[in-house]
């Protein structure tokens, strides 16, 4: 019992439902090791008395981090306050990304009564009292920040501006702020305060857009992988010729080098950096001036032949190979002197990332010499703030400004591809994606070790598709420290990945609530569910992509716990819906009409972890499984099962008179399958790129390593050629394909038919 309820106080759960009539009980063993990663030793009976009656007997006057949503009512922390307790709440400092230096942001800049901060809570000296200042000039639909009192001092009292919050509250404009409470009884707290918008911005009705893996989309102009000059050549395209809103790509996070280096884009060294893999080198502006032209020609002569290697002979996108002749082109880049102008914005990027790029810039560099696993390194440099991590700076110096540079050439070219959306009538634009975690090994491990769970990594439980479960190994967030730190590393990943998006697909969104953490050297049954505060999490979220005005899609796929769905809707989190996926679960299991598929979602016929359409449609992905001995059934059972599925989705398609070509034509099919998604009310379309042209082949194969080449595959015709960039735009059956999903222009009657 004592187990139990310390458990419950740090948000480890003792059990978990994999189907609503089963409950599993979590091994003691595990929920000790997982609260130890959370700094709580609870190795003997004793220690859990200890460490359980010190947690019950703290009283907080205030959470750490608290959150209060525009128009709705106050959390139970703040309306919960003893009467007459004064309130003050800091605007944060205007030292925010976009904001001019030197004065606060217009949304802070207004106070009705200001007071003087609350004195810190050791001093036990009562804070001062109450001072006006002279008030500010509103900014349009500014409300004011100041000192507030809840009722009880009526002579503090004032207006409220929140809707359903009391009437001493004074709602604070939109931001990360610190608040301070000081009791009558001079009990004090101090916290951040999250204000957020009650929702996030909404996509067009209707969009329709691509999802691509950028390194499977080669250009004539590649060097051996698709990169971001290809992705505003595939947006400019897309908005101009067949009316696309956005384009999905996976996470651009930064990799951890290696020979070879992991090629998933979900196992980053550090999400809140790009990877500069992605640069197209001859876009960049000091490129024209580089002076070893020969250097330069044999390099390109050396990409050629890698994206000819791809293109035509069989071979594999090999990121290593591409990396390192455009390491090599970008070392020359390096040499040429910017601009006045091109200086002057690399020193606000500088200034604008501050510590965070310096920490990963010189992670970067310390690899080079050391090597790409910082646990591996002298003892001296494992710490991003020892005296020795100090000197290697100075000692890098000039590698640590390459890395930086890479950083702000990477941002750069981003930032273009957005504006080439925009520039081709997008409504939407580019649609980043943010992985689930980081590798172990990685920059963000070692600049933000305090922050993560070492010991620790996420998975998922065993379900129907998994009875061994899942460990992705990839160490979780501690979801105290991020609390304590009102959410800054989480706040400046958002930040970072908004920065040029126009919407955020956010990879097993379900982790904003609770993740499966998998103790090292245990499988993935043996782990457990630990709670993270979902209203800070989401808080931030919907703070962050509001300023950016972007919207959100949450992969939400595999098990979801009650309630979630709901509250990601709350907010205006789009989730996902695939075709395959959409039964009526809970009644006769047959699939959804159109019309019955929720709204706020992304629908799609498939995902890169998921076969091709026209694989499901032939079956081709069951015999792709069999051969790599992935089935837990025979061929014939799986086959079977498997044409039954298809079958019933292709009978609702032919009732719905959307196959009017018949049975047997694949191509028709694939045609029929998006012709349904169009149907369906949901607000974005999704067209998975190598089903315009029919590829077979799975980007990804979850379940295996060496057996199949995942993330390393370009985009290719049915018999598995591979198509370029310029192949898939001129391509008849994607022309095709995208007809169906073309909104239906208003049909003019002749001039003799018009009514009066």
């Amino acid at each position: 019992m004592g187990l139990s309820r310390l458990a419950a106080l740090h948000g480890v759960a003792t059990s978990y439902s994999p189907s609503p009539d089963v409950t599993v009980s979590v091994p003691d063993d595990t929920v000790i090791a997982v609260l130890a990663a959370l700094g709580v030793d609870a190795g003997t009976p004793a220690d859990v008395r200890k460490c359980l009656a010190a947690a019950e007997s703290r009283s907080r006057l205030l959470p750490p981090t608290v959150v209060v949503w525009a128009g709705e009512p106050l959390p139970p922390a703040l309306a919960g306050l003893p009467p007459g307790s004064t309130v003050t709440v800091e605007p944060e400092p205007s030292d925010l990304p976009g904001h001019p230096a030197g004065r606060p942001p217009a949304p802070l800049s207004m106070r009705s009564r200001a007071v003087a901060p609350a004195e810190p809570v050791t001093s036990g000296e009562p804070a001062p009292e109450a001072v006006p200042a002279p008030e500010a000039a509103a900014a349009p639909g500014a409300a004011p920040v100041g000192a507030m009192t809840p009722p009880g001092d009526e002579t503090a009292a004032a207006p409220a501006t929140g809707g359903s919050a009391p009437a001493w509250w004074i709602s604070p404009p939109h931001g990360v702020h610190r608040i301070h409470v000081r009791t009558p009884d001079n009990r004090r707290a101090t916290a951040t305060l999250v204000a957020a918008p009650p929702r996030l911005p909404q996509p067009p009705e209707g969009t329709h857009g691509f999802l691509v893996q950028l390194y499977s989309l080669l250009s004539a102009r590649s060097w051996g992988m698709g990169d971001l000059g290809d992705l505003a050549d595939l947006a400019a395209w897309a908005g101009r010729s067949v009316g696309s809103g956005f384009v999905q790509v996976n996470p651009l996070h930064a990799a951890v080098p290696g020979k070879p280096t992991d090629p998933s884009p979900y196992r980053p060294s550090s999400r809140r950096f790009p990877d500069p893999v992605h640069l197209h080198v001859e876009s960049i502006p000091e490129y024209g001036h580089v002076r070893d032209r020969a250097a330069l020609d044999d390099l390109r002569q050396d990409a050629a032949a890698l994206s000819e290697a791809v293109l035509n002979k069989g071979a594999l996108i090999d990121r290593d190979a591409v990396w390192e002749l455009k390491r090599q082109a970008l070392e020359l880049v390096a040499q040429v002197p910017l601009t006045p102008g091109r200086r002057a914005d690399y020193c606000d990027f500088l200034a604008e990332q501050g510590q965070a790029l310096e920490d990963h810039a010189l992670w970067c560099a310390l690899a080079e010499v050391h090597g790409p696993d910082w646990h591996t390194w002298p003892e001296a440099l494992r710490a991003p703030r020892s005296p020795g991590t100090a000197r290697a700076r100075s000692e890098l110096l000039d590698r640590v400004d390459f890395h930086c540079r890479l950083a702000w050439l990477t941002a750069g070219q981003l930032a273009a591809a957005q504006r080439a959306a925009e520039d081709a009538g997008m409504g939407v634009g580019i649609v980043h994606d943010l992985a689930v975690g980081v590798h172990p090994a990685g920059a963000d491990t070692w600049s933000q070790q305090e922050a993560f769970a070492h010991g620790m990594s996420v998975g998922a439980p065993p379900d129907a598709f998994n009875a061994r479960g899942q460990d992705w190994g990839l160490p979780p967030w501690r979801p105290d420290v991020l609390a304590a730190t009102g959410y800054a590393a989480y706040r400046g990943l958002l930040r970072g990945l908004l920065a040029h998006a126009g919407a955020l697909r956010i990879d097993h969104v379900m982790g904003l609530f609770r993740l499966w953490w998998v103790p090292e050297g245990r499988p993935p049954t043996d782990g457990t569910y630990v709670a993270y505060d979902a209203e800070a999490m989401l808080a931030v979220l919907v703070l962050e992509a509001h300023r950016a005005g972007t919207s959100v899609v949450g992969e939400d796929l595999g098990t979801v716990a009650p309630g979630v769905r709901e509250a990601l809707a709350r907010r205006g989190v789009l989730g996902t819906s695939v075709l395959w996926f959409e039964r009526d679960w809970e009644g006769d299991g047959r699939p959804l009409a159109p019309e019955e598929w929720r709204r706020d979602c992304l629908a799609t016929a498939t995902t890169h972890d998921l076969p091709s359409t026209a694989a499901r449609l032939t079956g081709d992905h069951v015999t792709l499984r069999h051969r790599l001995g992935l089935l837990t059934r025979s061929l014939e059972e799986e086959l079977t099962a498997d044409l039954t599925d298809t079958a019933e989705w292709l009978a609702l398609l032919a009732r719905l008179r959307m196959l009017p070509e018949g049975d047997g034509d694949e191509e028709a099919a694939v045609r029929a399958v998006h012709r349904f998604l169009r149907r369906t009310p949901a607000r974005m379309t999704g067209v998975w790129l190598p089903d315009t042209v029919g590829d077979r082949r799975p980007q990804n194969l979850p379940g295996t390593w060496d057996q199949y080449p995942n993330w390393r595959l370009p985009i290719a015709d049915p018999e598995g050629h591979p198509v370029t960039l310029e192949e898939i735009t001129a391509s008849p059956r994607l022309h095709g394909l995208m007809e169906v999903l073309r909104p239906r222009k208003p049909r003019t009657a002749p001039p003799g038919e018009r009514r009066p």
